[in-house]
């Protein structure tokens, strides 16, 4: 497989549709989590900060559209809500709270698939609207789009919270992002004082990247603050 896994988390209690997921979705490059209630969806959604929510509307504790109004307090995921309510109401109602798409059940792989490509697509772009999808630093050059990374023409393989890591400096290149900002976009809001995790992760960082990763000439430290992609 090309590029790196995308996490989702499926927040859905139908065992069926679960099931369905689980064996479809691994193989196209998705790994899963999942979540049967909505208090244990929001749950898995700050500790596991996944990449995409998968959201059932007809949870057994409360209604997905309160799961979509407190995923929103505090992170952009793509939401794609899954559910068998086809009124045009409903849809309209998920999508003002903030869900990115809604997909009615039953659906088909095929489908999905293309939602979920286009939810992703358009949670890389950065954040001044460009469009742009390959970014370059030196010689490294990233592909946003298919997630693929190379320097000096080499393909380089990152893990996926190496990857994560990589995106979220770019989305904010030039800028100094606290210990924390990087923390909560990276990891989630439960592990903004895990502050060994960036320097581990950073430093594997500028092993691939970096030509001299003792003196790195890109992924810099801010010392006390956090970290700043730099741009020539």
């Amino acid at each position: 497989m090309s590029g790196h896994e995308a996490t989702l988390l499926v927040i859905e209690d139908e065992p069926e549709i679960r099931r369905f997921l689980r064996a479809s979705l691994p193989a196209h490059g998705y790994r899963l989590f999942e979540a049967t209630t909505g208090r244990d969806g929001l749950a898995e959604a700050k500790a596991r900060n996944p990449d995409l929510i998968l959201l059932d509307l007809g949870l057994p504790d409360m209604d997905g559209a309160e799961v979509i109004r407190q995923v929103r307090e505090w992170t952009a995921t793509p939401i794609i809500v899954l559910s068998a309510r086809d009124q045009e109401r409903v849809k309209v109602a998920a999508l003002d709270l903030g869900a990115d798409d809604y997909v009615t059940k039953p659906f088909g792989l095929n489908e999905l698939l293309a939602r979920l490509r286009t939810a992703l697509r358009h949670a890389r772009r950065p954040d001044d609207g460009s469009t742009a999808a390959l970014f370059t630093a030196g010689d490294v050059t990233v592909d946003l789009e298919r997630r693929l990374v190379r320097r000096k023409d080499q393909a380089i393989r990152l893990t996926a919270t190496e990857y994560k890591l990589l995106a979220a400096l770019i989305k904010h290149a030039g800028k100094v992002l606290t210990h924390r900002q990087l923390l909560k976009e990276v990891w989630g809001p439960l592990h903004v004082e895990e502050a060994h995790y960036l320097r581990v992760y950073m430093r594997q960082l500028r092993n691939k990247l970096e030509a001299n990763p003792a003196h790195p000439r890109h992924l810099v430290t801010e010392v006390g603050v956090g970290y700043r992609l730099r741009v020539d």
